[in-house]
């Protein structure tokens, strides 16, 4: 099921972008193998397999990759694989005789997906960090946060998710697209500072043209513009507004009973303060729910603003299953959606190990040879 069915994936564990990218060609009907080590890591957060969302839907083998054996039973895994996707920091994969040249050799079709921070080159190549560095060095960072406050992290979602996963799922497959034509595979270094800094090209041309700059929380579409921005309802809750095109602005207003002056002059910057203050205190009037009931469906621009437990059960979500529920657990459903391939139901993430023998089978291990690699402690 899915547009990627066929498509056999190789994820060498790892936290962050690497799962979820995996994810999204696993949703999507691609085999994805994981190789998970033989104990825990110790890595992210300690979680039951089926609450880890972004490992759902693959199969799992455990193997050492520090052992000859173990090494041995990857490369042979990747004979018959379409991609790969590591991310451990550059030069960690070819010291344990994984990089590049090593699985090529095996198998030159092969599209070697690497995720890295930093990117493979350059001077902070090494270095440590985490999705808040990366969005930090690209740009991002800088312009999310309040007007005279500090940068405030939008969760991990640009440099790791938008930045990292989302990039190195399409550069795998804009590789396996050539891959067509040249019958070789290629190796895609996806870094998260680059994908960050991508995502964030129109405000670099924003900035180029007068149009966006310092401070933050004083731009348009930072919530310096008081007719883009969440306020808070009479019960303590908060809705968005975003009609930045004036005829969307103009309903908006007849349903908050502004002054007329606020919609001739919505773009006067020098009349935000007062538009500010007097939405604020139209919305306070009524609780978030009653203005969804005034305001949902209209062309003011109107959401509320729900939480993790609230979204999946809101009559849209509804009406469209974008959210199922894997195992008890509550998660986002496969996407975007395909008519004539459409993705199947998810599978819970699988504890580590659990295809082993199964997996090593497909790729012709002989029931000997499998109980060889656990009794030298190469597998689990």
């Amino acid at each position: 099921m899915g547009p990627l069915e066929g498509l056999r994936v190789i994820e060498l564990a790892s936290i962050g972008p690497g799962p979820m990218c995996c994810m999204l060609l696993a949703d999507l009907g691609a085999d994805v193998v994981r190789v998970d080590r033989l104990e825990p890591s110790g890595l992210g957060v300690t979680m039951a397999p089926r609450h880890d969302v972004n490992a759902r839907g693959r199969r799992s083998v455990a193997l050492d990759l520090k052992s000859d054996a173990g090494r041995a039973a990857v490369l042979r895994l990747l004979a018959g694989a379409d991609v790969l996707v590591e991310g451990f920091r550059p030069g960690v994969a070819e010291k344990l005789g994984l990089g590049p040249a090593d699985c090529q050799a095996c198998n030159p079709r092969l599209v070697y997906g690497r995720m890295t921070g930093f990117g493979q080159t350059g001077p902070l190549a090494a270095a440590a960090g985490h999705d808040l560095n990366y969005i930090a060095l690209s740009g991002v960072l800088h312009a999310i946060g309040p007007a005279l406050g500090k940068p405030v992290p939008p969760l991990n979602l640009v440099g790791d998710y938008g930045g990292g996963a989302l990039y190195l799922a399409f550069g795998v497959l804009a590789a396996l697209y050539e891959r067509q034509r040249s019958g070789q595979g290629q190796v895609v270094d996806a870094a998260m500072v680059d994908g960050a800094a991508s995502l964030a090209s129109i405000f670099y041309g924003l900035q180029a043209a007068g149009a966006w700059g310092e401070p933050r929380g004083a731009n348009l579409l930072d919530g310096g513009a008081p007719f883009y921005d969440s306020y808070e309802t009479a019960d303590g809750r908060h809705v968005s507004l975003a009609p930045l095109e004036p005829k969307f602005f103009a309903q908006l207003a007849a349903a908050l009973g502004l002054e007329a002056r606020f919609v001739q002059r919505q773009y006067d910057r020098r009349l935000w303060p007062e538009m500010r203050a007097a939405i604020a205190a139209a919305v306070r009037q009524h609780t978030r729910d009653d203005w969804c009931s005034r305001l949902e469906g209209s062309d003011a621009c109107f959401a509320p603003v729900l939480s993790f437990e609230e979204a999946p059960r809101h009559a849209h979500a509804r009406a469209r299953d974008a959210f199922v529920t894997v195992s008890g657990v509550v998660q986002p459903a496969p996407a975007p959606r395909f008519d004539r391939t459409p993705a199947a139901f998810p599978r819970p993430a699988p504890a580590p190990g659990a295809h082993t023998a199964e997996v090593l089978r497909e790729a012709g291990f002989s029931a000997a040879d499998i109980a060889a690699l656990v009794a030298a402690g190469a597998a689990r």
